[in-house]
C-alpha cells in the first residue's frame, strides 16, 4: 500500500510538472514565432497572429495556471443582460459567454419585480433612446412572449386628465406619441366608457392599444433557458471582482475575457468604476409600492394612468391589470437608503448609505428638480388610504374597495449625474478598455430590452 501511494503521487506530480513545462513551451513557441513571422505579413495577418496570441495567453493564466477564457463576460442576469447575450449569440453563434449574476437564479430585482407592462413608447423625447427602442422592443418583446406560450393580455391603456390645465399635456404626449411612431388616438370623453367604463376623465383622453401586459418572471426563465440551449454559460451567486484589463476574479477565480458587458442594474455604477468609467455618476434608489385586489372585485378592463408631470420622472399613481387576474394600484416612488432595501426598515449597507448622501446632496443643491415637491408628494403614499384617495381620481369607484392587499415591493435604482445635480432620464451607456456599461436602463427598461440588447450587443462587438 505504502508503495502504491508513493508511486501514484510521484506520477501525480510528474504530471503537474509536465503540464507546467508543456504551457511555458507554448508560451515561448507563441511569442518566438510573433517576433520572428512579422516581417513577412500584411498588417490584416499581423492582427489576426496577434489576435490568436493573445487568445493563446489568455487561456494561460499566471505562473503556467490555466485560467478559463471567454469572448463576452456579462455581469447581471436580468432582462437586459439577458437580451444582450440572445443578441450576441444571433449575430456571431460562435461566440463564448459567460452570464455572472450575484443571486442564486436570474431576475431577482427589477427584471423580476417590475409590473409586466410593455409599454407603447409615447412617453419619450423622440431624440431619446428610449423613444428608439421603446416601440421596437414592444414588438419583439411580444413576438418572443408569443412563441413562448406565455401569458399576453392585450389590455390596451387610457390616459386621462384630471383638470382642464392636463389638456395641453395630453395633446402634447399625443402629438410625441405620433413623432415616435407609435399608434395612439386622441379621443373626446363620451367614448372612454367603449374602453374602461369605470374611468373618468376631463375633456379628452388617450387609448394605446398596443400596450399590453405579461409575466416578466415566465420571460426571464425562457430567456435562461433559450440561451442555455444556445451554448450560453451562466454562474448564479457569483461576486466578480478587479474586472479590468481583459482579466477578472470570479469568486476568486481568474477569468480572461475579450468584452465585459455591464448590466449589473442598480450595482452597474459600481462595476463601472472600476474602469475609470461613468465616476460622475451614482444611484439614488426609490422603492415602489403597490396595492391590489382581485378583478373579480374591482373589473377593470384596461390600464388607466394619469397625464405624468413634466419634471417628475415618475409615470404617477396608476391602474394596472395584471396577468393573473389582479387590479394594482400604485406604485410608490420614496427616496430610500439601499439599493436592495426591500423593507423601510432594514438596515442598508454601509456603501448604499454613503453613495445614497451624495446623490440626494447633489439633487438638492442642483437646479434641475424640486425634490422638496418630489418627496412631499411621494411619502404620503406610503399610506393605503391615501393612495386610494389619490388613484380615485382617475377611477371613483376605487373609493369603494375594501381589504387592498399589499404586492412585494420593488426598487428603481436612478442615476444621478454628481456633476449637474439631475437624475438621469434616458437609457446611458459608457464605454471603457474591453468593457461596455450600462449605467440607466430603468423604465421602460423591460419592455425595451429585446431592441435596446441589440444595441448594446453591436457596441461590444466593435471590440471583439
Amino acid at each position: 500500500m505504502t508503495f502504491t501511494r508513493s508511486w501514484e503521487l510521484k506520477m501525480l506530480n510528474a504530471r503537474k510538472t509536465g503540464l507546467v513545462f508543456m504551457e511555458s513551451f507554448i508560451k515561448v513557441i507563441a511569442v518566438f514565432s510573433l517576433k520572428k513571422g512579422l516581417g513577412s505579413l500584411r498588417l490584416t495577418q499581423k492582427a489576426s497572429l496577434y489576435a490568436s496570441h493573445q487568445h493563446l495567453l489568455g487561456i494561460l493564466g499566471t505562473k503556467g495556471r490555466i485560467v478559463k477564457y471567454y469572448d463576452v463576460i456579462i455581469v447581471g442576469a436580468g432582462i437586459i443582460g439577458l437580451a444582450s447575450a440572445r443578441s450576441l449569440k444571433s449575430k456571431q453563434p460562435n461566440l463564448k459567454i459567460l452570464v455572472c449574476e450575484k443571486e442564486s437564479e436570474a431576475g431577482q430585482h427589477a427584471s423580476g419585480r417590475n409590473s409586466g407592462v410593455l409599454h407603447a413608447g409615447f412617453y419619450y423625447s423622440p431624440e431619446s433612446m428610449k423613444a428608439q427602442f421603446c416601440r421596437d422592443g414592444n414588438i419583439q418583446l411580444r413576438e418572443f412572449i408569443r412563441s413562448r406560450g406565455i401569458a399576453l393580455v392585450e389590455t390596451g391603456k387610457v390616459v386621462v386628465t384630471k383638470s382642464e390645465q392636463e389638456e395641453k399635456r395630453l395633446e402634447a404626449l399625443y402629438e410625441r406619441g405620433i413623432t415616435n411612431g407609435v399608434k395612439l388616438e386622441l379621443l373626446p370623453a363620451n367614448q372612454l366608457e367603449k374602453f374602461e367604463p369605470l374611468a373618468r376623465t376631463t375633456n379628452t383622453f388617450l387609448w394605446s392599444p398596443t400596450t399590453a401586459v405579461s409575466d416578466p418572471k415566465s420571460v426571464t426563465r425562457a430567456l435562461v433557458e433559450d440561451l442555455v440551449s444556445h451554448g450560453v454559460e451562466f454562474n448564479f451567486s457569483t461576486t466578480i471582482t478587479e474586472a479590468q484589463k481583459g482579466r477578472a476574479f470570479l469568486n476568486g477565480e481568474i477569468i480572461r475575457y475579450g468584452h465585459l458587458l455591464n448590466a449589473a442594474g442598480s450595482q452597474a455604477d459600481r462595476i463601472a468604476h472600476q474602469f475609470g468609467v461613468g465616476m460622475q455618476y451614482t444611484m439614488l434608489p426609490f422603492i415602489g409600492l403597490y396595492r391590489y385586489v382581485e378583478k373579480t372585485r374591482f373589473p377593470l378592463r384596461t390600464l388607466v394612468y394619469p397625464v405624468p408631470h413634466p419634471l417628475n420622472p415618475f409615470l404617477g399613481v396608476h391602474f394596472t391589470v395584471t396577468h393573473d387576474g389582479l387590479v394594482k394600484i400604485g406604485p410608490t416612488a420614496i427616496p430610500i437608503v439601499g439599493r436592495e432595501q426591500y423593507k423601510l426598515l432594514s438596515n442598508p449597507k454601509f456603501g448604499d448609505v454613503k453613495s445614497t448622501i451624495r446623490a440626494a446632496i447633489s439633487l438638492i443643491t442642483g437646479t434641475k428638480h424640486n425634490v422638496r415637491q418630489i418627496v412631499a408628494s411621494e411619502f404620503p403614499k406610503y399610506s393605503s388610504r391615501f393612495l386610494v384617495r389619490e388613484s380615485s381620481k382617475l377611477v371613483p369607484a376605487a373609493q369603494a374597495i375594501k381589504g387592498w392587499g399589499v404586492k412585494p415591493p420593488g426598487i428603481r435604482s436612478q442615476l444621478v449625474n454628481l456633476k449637474t445635480g439631475e437624475l438621469v432620464q434616458d437609457f446611458l451607456i459608457e464605454k471603457g478598455e474591453k468593457s461596455t456599461h450600462i449605467l440607466n436602463a430603468v423604465s421602460p427598461g423591460w419592455t425595451s430590452a429585446f431592441a435596446f440588447g441589440g444595441h448594446v450587443a453591436d457596441q461590444a462587438l466593435l471590440d471583439l
